[in-house]
């Protein structure tokens, strides 16, 4: 309700402070840099135009739900270093009505919310549902088979592919090929493995900015059908080691905030050393 009353400057300045909340943390305690600095404009820009938790959102993984936590009512866990500890790393119901599953598996968030979608009709209820997927989720088995049953539906459903070319580390395969045509033509290439599925299909360019995704999440908020929201965003973006380590970032041991560096590097034998054995 507090966001719905801010200028687009007030929300730009938001952003910034909840970058530097979230790196502050970070940088003590270590956690998923890369995927949370990626998604604060789109998280923002959620809560401004829908309205949570009538409005649902599922974040899949949920490692990338940390701005989504603070403008929920869980600010405490990234502002107060005593209080760190207080919520998990994932979604969690128990901490607020704002989240919905416990999860930390990928590639589960479309087919659990078809499922709350399909809830939501067979009550008669209203309300917008949607599914926050990583491309790197987008692989699994889970989420294809989600994508063909959401298609399904002749209802509202909002799937937001976060594409940022990047998974944990590098992204591999055919979908990975289609995904790449479709952010060099804006969305016009020829082959489209969304709208093959049956669903409607609409590409944004720069998630990272702010005033787009709160255009467009005004455009298609109480659509009354299934729609994937195909938006281009940046691994790690606002702090430049991350950008520049992407694969490094994705979770990161604490780090010294100006340089990037790990504060405590290990010199011991790692899982990774165990492996390659």
């Amino acid at each position: 309700a507090d966001l719905k009353q801010l200028y687009l400057t007030q929300l730009t300045a938001l952003a910034a402070e909840l970058r530097q909340v979230l790196l502050n943390k970070f940088s003590q305690t270590g956690g998923h840099l890369g995927p949370n600095l990626g998604v604060v404009e789109l998280t923002i820009a959620f809560h401004t135009i829908f309205n949570s938790p009538t409005d649902k959102v599922v974040w899949d993984v949920s490692h990338q739900s940390y701005t989504h936590k603070i403008l929920t009512g869980r600010k405490q866990a990234w502002l107060d270093a005593e209080h760190y500890a207080d919520v998990s790393g994932y979604t969690e119901p128990e901490e607020s009505p704002h989240d919905y599953f416990n999860i930390g598996h990928t590639s589960t968030s479309i087919a659990l919310a078809t499922g709350m979608a399909s809830a939501r009709d067979l009550q008669h209820k209203t309300g917008n549902v949607m599914a926050v997927i990583g491309d790197g989720s987008l692989s699994g088995g889970l989420a294809l088979e989600g994508l063909n049953m959401a298609a399904t539906l002749n209802s509202n459903l909002i799937i937001l592919v976060n594409d940022n070319n990047m998974a944990i580390a590098e992204n591999h395969g055919g979908l990975y090929t289609n995904l790449k045509e479709l952010r060099e033509t804006h969305g016009q290439a020829k082959t489209n493995l969304f709208t093959a599925m049956g669903l409607d299909y609409r590409y944004v360019e720069d998630g990272n900015d702010l005033a787009t995704m709160l255009a467009v999440f005004k455009d298609i908020k109480d659509i009354d059908h299934p729609i994937v929201l195909h938006v281009h965003t940046e691994k790690g973006h606002g702090y430049q080691p991350a950008i520049t380590h992407k694969e490094a970032f994705h979770w990161h041991v604490p780090f010294d905030l100006a340089t990037g560096k790990t504060l405590h590097p290990s010199t011991g034998e790692t899982y990774t050393d165990v492996m390659h054995q």
